[in-house]
């Protein structure tokens, strides 16, 4: 390492323990450095109260905890926004109502029914071509003796 990072280093390294060994004064705290400050009863708290004192690093975690499970209790925080998608259950289907399948079963007759009515008539007008092409070439001479149907 260069001499300035090791002065960097080393000044750093002084400074932090210096600020460790300071005696640790909060500023506008009635409490003493070993002291945890005087809270209200847990069960005595509403959404109006003041959680402030609650959140102060001398409190105990569970105290903490126990605070905030009574804040978040109240009915104002279980309202569901309605932006949430995945809320729903996907896994049950849905059934269509039988105002929709009819609405579809008349589209499909309205719409589909004359198209295949148009390539059913086609299909058949094919069929008969290919029957009477069956048939003409031997009546379109005129010879009876290229006609085996004739003799």
């Amino acid at each position: 390492m260069s001499e300035e990072k090791q002065d960097f280093l080393r000044r750093w390294s002084r400074l932090k323990r210096e600020s460790a060994a300071a005696p640790s004064t909060a500023s506008g705290k009635s409490a003493t450095a070993g002291e945890a400050p005087e809270l209200p009863p847990i069960e005595s708290l509403s959404f109006e109260s003041d959680f402030r004192a609650f959140m102060q690093s001398k409190v105990e975690e569970t105290v903490k905890r126990a605070a905030l499970k009574k804040l978040f209790s109240d009915p104002r925080f279980n309202v569901m926004d309605g932006l949430d998608t995945y809320i729903d259950d996907y896994t049950k289907e849905d059934p269509i109502p039988e105002t929709l399948l009819a609405q579809l079963r008349h589209a499909r007759q309205t719409l589909l029914a004359p198209q295949e009515r148009e390539a059913e008539k086609e299909r058949e007008d094919r069929r008969q071509e290919q029957e009477q092409a069956a048939v003409e070439p031997a009546g379109k001479n005129g010879n009876p003796g290229q006609d085996p149907q004739a003799l």
